[in-house]
């Protein structure tokens, strides 16, 4: 996911971009030879009676063909909600596959007209959900949004869903993804070591600096970070953006406006990571690591910070030493900046869709109706230390060090949570703004090169009369 995908989706966005127990940055996936899907109707889309049981009309002896992305999370949490739906329909059989590479495997039966009934569309090499949804091979989710929740009688699905979520997977006024799981990004650190150490997380980008100095001088690198995957640094520089510049800034990006990447937000937060490179406070090496290398790194207390979204806790649950303790900072902010320091980046990840040419799209949306269920949904989150997208879902849970702090983070964020939509609409421009970051961090551009580099590809971009564009 984000990285997944990203972000975002990041990830997602996330886009998150999640590979087997890890996030890693990877372009979408799928051919141009997608035809709409109003060309050829679907065999079946499920054709069952609705009723109050069955609100979404569900053929209950059609066959269910369920796709999962078996990454970090794996798919344990998938094949329960199966089990319940197999509970409710026990004449329908379920044919589930746990795939490494989605987009790999699904592209040339999208381009065949042949898809799944459910698809999880996370992972490196995903399928690139603007082309789906260009090419009308995507169901609009409206009908499961309007649905009665699962296990949550008196609220429709879309009422017991995080902020943000629905518009996360909404294109051109369709909502045509729905996101498992609520991805923010920060920066991580161990409370055990800072106690131990007398360090205290900073509020100010001021103060962030002046800690560095201290750490540098304890002989511990203050900052690592996933180098080969320069999107995992962009993050808190984007976040940081935001913050300074408010909501505005995030809107001229995702609109492709022409001075977008020149806003003073974007070039004090970029002016503000050359400085942490330029004073040596990233780790030497940073930038071959990869995710795994420089979060390994991080976890044997040889740098004290490292950027990542919500899902670290889960990925390194395997190598992190007993007592550790991670929790997540918010990213700091210049005094006077336009948004609090609680603000944060958050979206919704790990992408389900049910395809426009499913041959039991009822059966799809009904599967997802059990997946967003409180009870899935408070599993998975005691099974993989991660925050779901179904609000409460973490109500009388004993948590963790790491998703303690990220529900506490969302909770003092309050309504100050945003999320760049750029990732999700227009991968090029990720790419762009994920290499220009790499290179200005490893100082072989300046932030205003930066800028500019960014700026250009943004407005090549809106120029192109073959992309779609979105506004918000």
């Amino acid at each position: 996911m984000n990285p997944e995908s990203l972000h975002r989706p990041y990830p997602t966005r996330r886009s998150l971009l999640r590979t087997a127990g890890a996030a890693t940055l990877a372009a979408p996936l799928l051919s141009a030879c997608v035809t709409a899907a109003d060309d050829d109707a679907p065999a079946d889309n499920g054709g069952g009676a609705k009723s109050a049981d069955n609100p979404l009309g569900v053929k209950p002896d059609a066959p269910l063909e369920v796709v999962v992305f078996k990454g970090g999370y794996g798919d344990e949490y998938a094949i329960k909600a199966e089990q319940k739906y197999t509970e409710k329909y026990p004449a329908a059989k379920i044919d589930h596959k746990g795939l490494q590479k989605v987009g790999e495997a699904m592209q040339p039966r999208f381009v065949a007209g042949n898809p799944p009934d459910v698809v999880d569309n996370t992972g490196a090499g995903r399928l690139d959900i603007a082309t789906l949804v260009s090419a009308k091979q995507v169901s609009d989710l409206a009908e499961l949004l309007d649905a009665p929740a699962f296990d949550q009688p008196g609220k429709k699905v879309r009422d017991t869903l995080l902020p943000g979520v629905v518009d996360d997977g909404t294109f051109g006024g369709s909502t045509v993804t729905l996101n498992f799981t609520y991805t923010v990004w920060g920066v991580w650190y161990s409370k055990s070591l800072f106690a131990e150490r007398g360090w205290a997380y900073p509020a100010t980008w001021s103060d962030m600096l002046a800690l560095c100095e201290t750490i540098k001088k304890a002989g511990i690198a203050p900052w690592t970070y996933q180098g080969k995957y320069p999107e995992y640094i962009n993050d808190p520089l984007l976040t940081m953006a935001a913050k300074i510049g408010g909501l505005d800034l995030v809107k001229a990006v995702d609109n492709l406006l022409p001075d977008a990447w020149t806003q003073p937000g974007l070039t004090q937060a970029a002016e503000a990571f050359a400085e942490l490179a330029g004073k040596g406070y990233l780790m030497s090496g940073s930038e071959a690591l990869s995710h795994t290398e420089a979060q390994a790194a991080w976890c044997q207390k040889k740098a004290a910070f490292i950027p990542c979204g919500s899902w670290l806790e889960s990925e390194q649950k395997d190598v992190t030493p007993a007592g550790f303790d991670m929790v997540m900072g918010t990213v700091p902010v210049p005094a006077g900046s336009a948004l609090p320091v609680t603000a944060i980046q958050a979206a919704s990840s790990e992408s389900y869709l049910v395809p426009a040419k499913a041959k039991n799209v009822a059966g799809g949306l009904e599967y997802l109706r059990i997946l967003f269920s409180k009870e899935s949904a408070t599993a998975f989150a005691q099974a993989n230390s991660t925050l779901p997208a179904v609000a409460g879902a973490t109500e009388g849970l004993t948590l963790s060090s790491g998703l303690g702090s990220v529900r506490d983070a969302v909770k003092a964020a309050g309504g100050d949570a945003f999320n760049y939509r750029f990732r999700t609409w227009y991968a090029p421009l990720a790419k762009a703004v994920d290499d220009a970051t790499g290179e200005l961090v490893n100082r072989r551009i300046s932030p205003a090169d930066w800028s500019t580099r960014i700026q250009k590809a943004s407005d090549s971009l809106a120029k192109d009369t073959t992309v779609v564009k979105y506004t918000r």
